[in-house]
């Protein structure tokens, strides 16, 4: 299947969506993106997302020229012409070309890619994975940009080491992973680090989820309090709530799954798919 995408006003195929060599993403990495999937055929909080790309981008100093709703429109009539049941969307926007390779002298590039939604293994969910920590963290942690150097370095020693994601630790705080938020269970009090890390969407809804039955707690967690939890988590947008049974050697709530965490799963589950945000 040929997918479409959307470049600078143009709804292209994604063999023929070309940017200037000289675009500043490809020749500094500047830029920034948001991603998102949907369900039942509905973005999910598109609104947020752009909301974070616009965050993103204001904190890098990369001006956009369209409005919310404007990248709203673009993103869900991407999602359109793909003619997916569900999909993932990512929105990308570059720098633009600099005839010095370093200075802006144009306009930024507006990419809305779509893709099928990622499966990952059910045993994940059933079982739980194991993730590690690294000594690093994110440049410029509440800006989505284009600058994932560390995360790939990251994943690739996880991947070495059987893990799926890597938490960056910096000066004994643990604070996020590489595409994930955190969080972890002290009995029933649900602690995710609420400094120096990108606020996720899902990690949003969970909290939102969590408040009626859980004592909710916003706060560092430093690696030597992962001792002490019950339970631990990760959520993104394309891994949901993925249950965490090991941190580097610490194995957590007897290498299976928690209740707390598979009752927030439970819940979900039910938020997405039956369609109940707003």
């Amino acid at each position: 299947m040929t997918y479409i995408y959307y470049l600078n006003g143009k709804y292209v195929a994604a063999d023929e969506a070309c940017l200037p060599i000289n675009d500043l993403a490809i020749v500094r990495g500047y830029g920034v993106f948001d991603f998102l999937r949907t369900y039942n055929g509905v973005p999910f909080k598109l609104r947020e997302h752009v909301q974070r790309l616009q965050k993103s981008a204001e904190l890098i100093g990369l001006n956009l020229p369209w409005s919310t709703q404007e990248i709203e429109a673009i993103a869900q009539e991407t999602f359109n012409r793909n003619h997916l049941p569900d999909a993932n969307i990512r929105i990308i926007v570059t720098g633009g070309i600099a005839t010095d390779f370093i200075t802006p002298a144009g306009e930024p590039s507006l990419i809305v890619i779509v893709t099928p939604v990622t499966e990952y293994p059910e045993a994940y969910y059933k079982q739980g994975v194991k993730v590690i920590t690294v000594q690093t963290q994110r440049f410029i942690p509440g800006a989505k940009s284009l600058n994932y150097i560390s995360a790939i370095m990251a994943l690739q020693q996880a991947k070495q080491e059987n893990a799926v994601e890597a938490l960056y630790v910096n000066q004994d705080r643990v604070l996020e992973g590489t595409t994930t938020n955190l969080f972890v269970f002290q009995d029933n009090k649900l602690i995710t680090p609420k400094d120096n890390i990108l606020y996720g969407i899902t990690r949003e809804v969970v909290l939102e989820l969590a408040k009626n039955k859980f004592e909710i707690v916003e706060q560092p967690i430093s690696y030597s309090d992962l001792n002490r939890c019950n339970e631990a988590f990760i959520t993104a947008t394309n891994k949901e709530i993925m249950p965490v049974t090991q941190i580097d050697d610490l194995q957590i709530s007897n290498g299976k799954p928690g209740e707390n965490t598979q009752y927030l799963m439970h819940l979900f589950h039910n938020y997405t798919k039956l369609g109940n945000w707003s």
